[in-house]
């Protein structure tokens, strides 16, 4: 199993859902921090949610409107994507929400039967 450290850029630029990360099918994910900045000077809506693929539904882990000029941390503990699984989210303005998820890839692509 080889562990990778990655971080994956957001940037909302639709008020349609935006899927910002999947899990490889043959990995896991562990998200360490979700971190959103709010560059308008008023309040943007911001639902997450996670589409967990192998029970065929999607849950919200957040929603909130985020003050004008503020950046916030999303998650206070470690939150796992499991194979497939997609982490989304719905900005209530476009263009205003940008930030970055930090994450452990856990890739099990390399390992032998």
């Amino acid at each position: 199993m080889t562990i990778r450290y990655q971080n994956a850029g957001i940037n909302l630029s639709t008020t349609g859902t935006t899927s910002v990360v999947t899990c490889p099918t043959d990995g896991t994910i562990l998200i360490k921090q979700i971190q959103v900045n709010n560059g308008s000077s008023g309040g943007v809506n911001l639902n997450v949610q996670v589409t967990d693929t192998s029970a065929g539904a999607t849950f919200r882990i957040f929603n909130e409107s985020l003050s004008g000029s503020v950046t916030k941390d999303i998650i206070n503990n470690t939150l796992v994507l499991e194979a497939g699984d997609i982490l989304k989210m719905t900005a209530g303005t476009a263009d205003e929400l940008q930030g970055i998820v930090s994450f452990a890839l856990l890739d099990r692509s390399q390992e032998n039967g």
